[in-house]
């Protein structure tokens, strides 16, 4: 989906198709030379990683096993619940390996640290996070991130990955909606 098939959806463009792809052309490059040699496990966070784990896997120069988590901190409405339920586990023993986490976005930090610190707590050699995005107003916790690939602001975005009811991931650029498609 292209940001004009969005129409009157779209509010803004923050990220492009092309600027994303050089990014995480650099972040492959710098992954490869940070692990050669190493055996590097991608772990990415369904649903909102797709995306990024595709585009950025294929960038990579080195061999890289892939394996998928979904995680959640809420229940059934939008306030988080302070409590992290595995939906999906891995399929893999992260024991002695080099962990990769991937994920589309970090807003505040509290699930993706608690999912840093059970991946450790599991015998991972090391455990390591790569974020396309990063919202560093919208943190509650720190979380180290060694791969960055685009600060923004604390607001809503979609595409790439992320979602408005289940809408919307299959954009190609990171924007924000119009306020008419979340306010109906």
């Amino acid at each position: 989906m292209d940001a004009q098939d969005m129409g009157r959806d779209l509010a803004d463009v923050l990220i492009g198709e092309d600027d994303i792809r050089a990014r995480l052309g650099e972040i492959a490059a710098q992954v490869d030379a940070d692990y050669a040699g190493r055996d590097l496990l991608l772990v990415g966070v369904l649903k909102g990683a797709v995306m990024v784990m595709a585009d950025f896997a294929r960038a990579l120069h080195g061999p890289a096993e892939m394996d998928w988590m979904a995680v959640s901190s809420y229940g059934s409405g939008t306030k988080s619940s302070g409590v992290v339920r595995i939906l999906k586990d891995l399929d893999r023993d992260v024991t002695g390996r080099h962990v990769l986490i991937v994920e589309d976005i970090i807003d505040s930090g509290l699930t993706l640290s608690w999912l840093v610190a059970n991946l450790r707590s599991r015998g991972a050699a090391s455990v390591e996070v790569m974020a396309l995005l990063r919202k560093p107003d919208a943190a509650k916790v720190t979380v180290d991130v060694k791969y960055v690939g685009f600060d923004i602001p604390n607001a809503f975005v979609v595409g790439y990955g992320l979602d408005f009811a289940e809408r919307y991931r299959n954009l190609r650029v990171v924007g924000t909606l119009a306020e008419h498609v979340y306010s109906s």
